[in-house]
């Protein structure tokens, strides 16, 4: 098995200020950090990423990966962070023969910060078939409850997203940073170090994920990452795009949207939500349903 040279370049998710509250009194606030980190491939200027800088390493591998800028974990051969420089070196085996190309065709994506797509990622029809993976509404239901227990920065700070990969119920792992790109491409980063055993211990399971939950919209490139890491069943708290539906219909990915608390609306492919937790009707409801058990 391939061997990378790696750092270890982890930094504070959060800072201290002083801010003057409500009542005119000065008091110590912990803060979302934002650090710039250059990735350079093969000694070529690639992108900028604004990152709460937690786990550099796995962000820029991810990004990479999701970009189609790599193909293969294993022709990783040197990945170097070093904020004093803010600059994050790659040095591969072998890339992708068309990679020019790639980085010549950029599309600008929706979201937090700015996203971009490389390579024309968003026309792809090449993606391995995805499994179609069933979703009983109570596992959605147990999920969402799981999930409340990991968003530590944005409880301390606020101004974070967060993503996570999981088994059924189960959140195998979670990463939040300055904007979801940074946190799904940082999550494909932690599949890719594991799959090499150069993940953490509790990483080992991350490529049996089946869901993936975000706190950010459901946009093409959201879908499109997910797609490419194998898993087809994308669940956010937030709202969609029509371009992101577009996507998921094309690849087979079950978006559920506005999931929280009780609630939550999927998209097409309903033969595989399985509705065995019904809640009570809401008051006001223009379409009342009684609520049905996992029996019927």
């Amino acid at each position: 098995m391939a061997t990378i040279v790696l750092s270890r370049a982890r930094m504070p998710t959060t800072v201290e200020i002083t801010v003057t509250d409500e009542y005119g009194e000065p008091r110590r606030q912990a803060i979302a950090a934002e650090r710039a980190l250059t990735v350079y491939l093969n000694r070529q200027e690639i992108v900028t990423l604004m990152t709460l800088g937690a786990e550099p390493e796995a962000l820029v591998l991810g990004y990479l990966r999701n970009q189609g800028l790599l193909t293969r974990a294993e022709d990783v051969e040197v990945l170097q962070v070093d904020w004093e420089v803010e600059a994050a070196a790659v040095v591969t085996r072998a890339l992708p023969e068309d990679l020019d190309e790639r980085l010549a065709q950029r599309t600008v994506t929706t979201g937090c910060g700015q996203g971009t797509v490389f390579g024309r990622l968003l026309d792809a029809t090449d993606l391995n078939p995805l499994p179609r993976t069933p979703l009983p509404q109570s596992v959605l239901y147990r999920l969402l409850e799981n999930l409340k227990s990991f968003n530590e920065t944005y409880r301390n700070a606020g101004a974070v997203h967060g993503c996570a990969l999981c088994r059924q119920d189960r959140v195998l792992g979670f990463v939040e940073d300055v904007g979801r790109h940074n946190a799904v491409d940082t999550l494909a980063g932690r599949q890719w170090l594991a799959a090499l055993g150069e993940g953490a211990a509790e990483d080992a399971e991350l490529g049996e994920a089946d869901i993936f939950y975000t706190t950010g919209r459901l946009t093409s490139e959201m879908v499109l990452k997910v797609a490419q890491m194998g898993i087809s069943v994308l669940v956010s708290r937030s709202g969609m795009t029509q371009k992101g539906v577009e996507l998921a219909r094309r690849f087979g990915v079950l978006l559920v949207a506005r999931a929280k608390g009780r609630h939550f609306q999927v998209v097409d492919d309903l033969a595989r939500l399985h509705l065995d937790a019904m809640p009570a009707p809401r008051p006001g409801d223009r379409s009342p349903r009684r609520a049905r058990g996992s029996d019927e």
